[in-house]
């Protein structure tokens, strides 16, 4: 009977103790500076946008920082895409060279040289493509000016397509001082070649069906170069969402998961696993 007492009392003074404790430590770690305060979710947050922002910047590297081996077809996939894009533009400026050799040796062999031909716009270069000659600037051989008439050089396309927009008839010439006769005139001085930037593939067809073979080739793989910087973006922001929605949704089920997409001839299915 003692013996329970004093086992009795002995507990009273233990719980009691805990209390006092309790405050004393409460008070020790403030004294210490210690936080007491449950740690804050935001690196938490901080942490699920590391892997997506790895795989934005590098594709596939969010997916293998988290041990998931399909990070290395993002990663393939962009060496790929890179590489295309590379060997495209390099072919694109090769045909590009190409066309600008012929232009300059064949087509203006007969006119004087001018630097200004190979840096002006490709419209240029494409308007060669498409007509043998681009005929003369002005026809005139005194002080009035005569714009090409020859409807089959590019000068003479011009002049008819000026006419036909501003004369009330292409074949009638308004008076040489009318608004519409200015007007015609205008739109030719801003389209027409001018004096220094003529052609002509006069006994050269086969150089010019080479030529318009290389303004294509050139024309094909600047679009295709163009396609590839497409695949490149989208290799990006795929790899970056896959790391996303992977992150999102093993921090909800609290273990790790991997999303993964299967493409068959007229659906795709979305695969999600969790560990257990």
């Amino acid at each position: 009977m003692a013996r329970s007492r004093s086992w009795a009392g002995t507990r009273a003074r233990v719980l009691g103790a805990v209390p006092v404790l309790a405050a004393f430590g409460a008070g020790w770690a403030a004294a210490q500076g210690v936080d007491t305060t449950p740690p804050s979710p935001l690196p938490l947050r901080a942490r699920l946008w590391v892997r997506p922002a790895a795989s934005l910047v590098v594709p596939g590297s969010g997916q293998l920082l988290a041990g998931q081996d399909r990070g290395a077809l993002y990663l393939a996939s962009e060496l790929f895409f890179l590489s295309q894009f590379v060997r495209l533009n390099q072919v694109a400026h090769q045909q590009a060279d190409r066309l600008r050799d012929l232009a300059f040796d064949v087509a203006r062999r007969s006119y004087a040289p001018s630097p200004a031909v190979r840096d002006t716009a490709f419209e240029y270069f494409e308007q060669m493509g498409e007509f043998s000659s681009s005929g003369a600037f002005n026809r005139g051989t005194g002080p009035s000016f005569v714009p090409e008439g020859d409807p089959a050089t590019y000068n003479g396309a011009m002049w008819l397509l000026a006419r036909r927009t501003f004369w009330d008839d292409p074949n009638v010439p308004p008076p040489p001082g009318s608004p519409q006769y200015l007007r015609a005139l205008q739109f030719y001085f801003t389209r027409a070649v001018g004096p220094n930037f003529l052609w002509s593939w006069r006994d050269a067809a086969l150089e010019q069906q080479e030529y318009r073979r290389a303004i294509r080739r050139s024309d094909d793989a600047f679009r295709q170069a163009q396609n590839q910087v497409g695949l490149l973006l989208a290799n990006h922001l795929v790899s970056a969402i896959d790391a996303l929605i992977s992150n999102r949704l093993s921090a909800a089920a609290g273990r790790p998961a991997q999303l993964s997409t299967t493409l068959g001839p007229r659906h795709a299915l979305l695969h999600v696993r969790f560990a257990f």
